[in-house]
């Protein structure tokens, strides 16, 4: 473990995992990398949106199977340097938390847009047919029951969408938060 050099305070400031990729973070304080306008308890508090959307790209560009560890330089010397690092990944938690949340309400609502979408579709199936059969001697009929029918099937699109493509990027931010709440975090 190696001791900061630093004549106004000496911090402890643990290796980086072998292999691990390093963010080093310059700031003139600590009380730069929190939200200022967040009154919770500094453990509690979240990041500053800037500083928390640097982080997060950075470590999105950081192959998924490799360690995170953030180093943060501070310019002036900071008491609360023991809860920084449980505040920063709290604060990642707490994001994996809400990404999770969030792709389980998408979820509900495309189990309700399929639900819907289904039902719509069988209305616009039997209506077609109905109509068609009433119309067998018009030459509009069919195209009464073929638009009832794609009509049906675009009432789909959404549930789809959502269970195709929608969730994807919601799995892989709550992921990326997950590996950002296990980042260690050191100050130097």
């Amino acid at each position: 473990m190696a001791v900061g050099t630093d004549s106004r305070q000496a911090v402890a400031v643990p290796p980086p995992e072998h292999g691990a990729a390093v963010l080093d973070l310059r700031l003139g304080e600590l009380r730069q990398l929190f939200n200022s306008m967040d009154p919770a308890p500094f453990r509690e508090r979240d990041l500053d949106p800037k500083a928390s959307d640097y982080i997060i790209d950075w470590a999105a560009e950081v192959p998924a199977k490799q360690a995170l560890s953030l180093v943060l330089h501070l310019g002036s010397p900071a008491s609360d340097v023991a809860m920084v690092g449980d505040a920063v990944r709290e604060y990642f938690q707490r994001r994996a938390v809400a990404k999770r949340r969030e792709l389980s309400k998408l979820f509900k609502v495309g189990r309700v847009s399929l639900v819907i979408g289904l039902a719509f579709l069988a209305f616009a199936i039997a209506v077609g047919e109905a109509l068609a059969g009433l119309m067998t001697k018009e030459s509009y009929g069919w195209l009464l029951k073929e638009s009832l029918v794609i009509g049906g099937w675009v009432a789909l699109w959404r549930p789809l969408e959502i269970f195709l493509y929608d969730w994807w990027p919601l799995r892989a931010q709550a992921k990326l938060y997950d590996r950002l709440g296990r980042m260690q975090v050191s100050v130097a």
